[in-house]
């Protein structure tokens, strides 16, 4: 994996990273549109880590912290790239991140539908609490 580098998304990444997920990502968000990632970059430039190999994006996730939890949404590898290490480094990053910023605890967000996420995010060290449920109002 020594080839693979982990970054910092910058607001020249977004139409690419829009494309990426459009590729690679399951489901889709409210604020998957330029706007709403160059809200998020503005506002907290090292929340979006990008993968990459050879220039390649390959990997992303949004390790958002608000100074009370963490957050973890977005994690997509490219379907070409997947089962090599790349949601690992990402997840490893941020955690690195986490850590750093005083963060105890990861929640991440994953399809019920999407089983190969869930086999990815079991498969580094995370697992599934079943009494809560997300409830969500669009503004």
């Amino acid at each position: 994996m020594s080839d693979l580098q982990v970054r910092f998304a910058t607001l020249s990444d977004i139409d690419a990273v829009l494309r990426f997920w459009r590729e690679a990502a399951e489901g889709t968000s409210i604020s998957d549109d330029h706007d709403g990632v160059a809200r998020l970059i503005t506002r907290d430039p090292e929340a979006l880590l990008l993968a990459e190999r050879d220039g390649l994006l390959t990997g992303t996730v949004i390790a958002g912290f608000d100074g009370w939890r963490c957050s973890a949404y977005r994690l997509a590898v490219h379907p070409d790239h997947r089962r090599q290490g790349i949601a690992t480094a990402l997840l490893e990053a941020a955690e690195r991140r986490f850590t750093s910023l005083g963060g105890r605890r990861v929640d991440a967000m994953v399809l019920e539908a999407n089983d190969q996420a869930q086999h990815a995010w079991a498969a580094t060290g995370y697992h599934r609490e079943d009494h809560w449920r997300r409830w969500v109002k669009p503004l």
